[in-house]
């Protein structure tokens, strides 16, 4: 997927279905990471209907063959790059990054790994126009996880994205959001973007023992520097 290929026709059909990423298992808190078992669903997404409000081409951050002439020129993805690691310096973050695909109930699946971000492979490259998603845990059964400090991020904090070319998407965090899983902000996280954008996702808020989840997700918007 490069600045010419983008998410379509099956593909934002099944983007539509899962647009609501909300990772239920190993959530976050601000402050600090209390030990809690999620066993029951590790790592499990929660999905939005198919009436979430966002129509196919919105929920592929697809724009068309138009980039904002506005936006700074950069050099788009080749075709076949992948995400292979992601670098947050301001909170420590060096992980490889797992491919996300999805699951039987059309759920985005996590990471398998704790200390793993993922980023799903049937949306959008990171660079290359359009919101490239990456999700993380933020905690475990007795753990913290890749994404414990996401919350910490603030606007100016510079995330690095290498692919598989070698080359290293910077972006920029703009601004975070923390949201009800069950008013998920589709439009916000997968509408369709004139310019490359990235979406961190993960849990927040409180741990209903109840449910064994969070109740809350965070959503750190990001806007591509250099390329």
């Amino acid at each position: 997927m490069s600045l010419s290929t983008f998410v379509a026709g099956h593909r934002a059909a099944v983007l539509a279905a899962a647009a609501a990423v909300v990772l239920v298992a190993g959530g976050v808190t601000v402050a600090a990471v209390a030990a809690r078992s999620d066993a029951d669903a590790p790592g499990s997404v929660a999905t939005a209907s198919a009436t979430t409000g966002a129509t196919p081409d919105a929920a592929s951050g697809a724009a068309g063959a138009f980039q904002d002439p506005a936006a700074p020129s950069y050099t788009p993805p080749p075709a076949d790059a992948t995400p292979v690691r992601l670098q947050i310096p301001s909170i420590g973050v060096d992980s490889g990054l797992e491919d996300l695909g999805l699951g039987a109930q059309g759920e985005l699946d996590p990471p398998k790994e704790w200390l793993s971000a993922g980023w799903y492979q049937d949306g959008v490259v990171p660079g290359a126009v359009g919101p490239a998603v990456i999700a993380g845990h933020v905690d475990s059964g007795d753990a913290p996880a890749v994404f414990v400090d996401l919350a910490k991020l603030v606007p100016g904090d510079e995330v690095q994205v290498t692919l598989s070319t070698g080359s290293v998407e910077t972006f920029r965090v703009t601004g975070s959001e923390r949201t009800p899983k069950a008013t998920f902000p589709t439009s916000d996280v997968y509408g369709a973007s004139p310019t490359p954008g990235l979406r961190l996702i993960t849990c927040d808020g409180t741990f209903d023992r109840s449910t064994g989840h969070y109740v809350d997700n965070l959503i750190v918007f990001a806007d591509l520097v250099t390329s």
